[in-house]
């Protein structure tokens, strides 16, 4: 029987985690050996309590690891991809917004495919505005800084095969961007349309300092197109200066009794200071990463892991 692990982030979901567990278990423990995975991201509510009582209602089928701190979406999901065991690994969110029936479409058009992995895709999605704004945003960095298909949307729902999980989890750099992992390491993607559904409890934890995190992510660690571009504005506004210096130049020679161009001298002093302030910060970027990856920042702090291999012995740390 094909095993079937479902990796789910848990971040302010004591209210629908239960339901979700619930009714993917009734779903699909009859088609497939299951395995649930889930990962509470230090979540303020009670997500940690109804996480442990779903490993004691199904000690069979649900794992549940509590992370020491909060370390975001990506992060956490590489924490169940690296405790996850199934030929298949589904990935999704805790908010109901992937019905289980679109579970089945999923898995059943992957097992039927010799795609790495699938994406799924919608003719709407039931997000906010600001939310679909970011993504439409992430999509267009993604196709200039990833090399992406255009015709693809990277969705936080989707299924990989073992092959592609055993090479994601390799990353070891504590900013994971999956998509970008995925981009560089397979040319096997496939897609696939499902419905989407409003939220049906709490609220999307979806801020603009995760947007932006999101993208130095993609940034700093797949690309060094923003390298090139400080190199390239710094090229232009080079010329630009020397242009205009000659001007000047001819300027004051045939009319000495002009007054100096304070003006002039001040929006380009502001203007070439700007361009070198935003180019060492990037490089600056790039070296803080380059420092936390080499000091060994972990991806994550597992601090309680409840599964069936360890009954008797609920709680541990591991540091990735």
């Amino acid at each position: 029987m094909l095993t079937l692990s479902i990796v789910i982030p848990v971040y302010k979901g004591e209210k629908s985690i239960g339901a979700l567990t619930d009714t993917l278990i009734m779903s699909l423990s009859d088609k497939y050996k299951l395995e649930i995975l889930l990962v509470c991201d230090f979540s303020p509510d009670n997500s940690e309590a109804v996480g442990i009582e779903l490993f004691k209602k199904y000690p069979d089928v649900v794992k549940f690891y509590s992370l020491a701190k909060n370390v975001g979406e990506h992060n956490a999901v590489m924490a169940g991809l690296n405790q996850s065991t199934g030929d298949w690994v589904v990935i999704m969110d805790d908010d109901f917004q992937n019905p289980v029936s679109e579970v089945v479409k999923l898995v059943d058009f992957a097992k039927d495919s010799n795609y790495d992995v699938v994406y799924s895709y919608y003719d709407e999605k039931r997000h906010s505005f600001f939310r679909n704004f970011g993504s439409w945003i992430n999509d267009k960095f993604a196709n200039v800084m990833l090399k992406k298909p255009r015709d693809l949307y990277l969705s936080s729902f989707k299924i990989m095969n073992r092959f592609l999980v055993n090479e994601v989890i390799r990353y070891t750099s504590p900013y994971p961007y999956i998509d970008g992992i995925i981009l560089n390491t397979t040319g096997s993607i496939g897609k696939i349309k499902l419905e989407h559904h409003a939220r049906q409890a709490g609220k999307s934890g979806y801020t603009l300092k995760k947007l932006i995190s999101l993208w130095l992510n993609m940034f700093t660690n797949f690309s060094v197109l923003p390298l090139r571009i400080s190199a390239l504005l710094g090229f232009i506004f080079a010329v630009i200066g020397f242009i205009i210096g000659i001007e000047v130049v001819f300027e004051k020679f045939f009319n000495s009794s002009l007054p100096p161009g304070y003006a002039l001298v001040f929006i380009i002093f502001s203007v070439f200071t700007g361009i070198q302030l935003i180019a060492i910060g990037m490089v600056g970027e790039y070296l803080g990463r380059m420092f936390l990856s080499q000091n060994k920042k972990p991806q994550f702090t597992i601090r309680r892991a409840f599964t069936k291999d360890e009954p008797q012995k609920a709680e541990k740390s591991q540091s990735v």
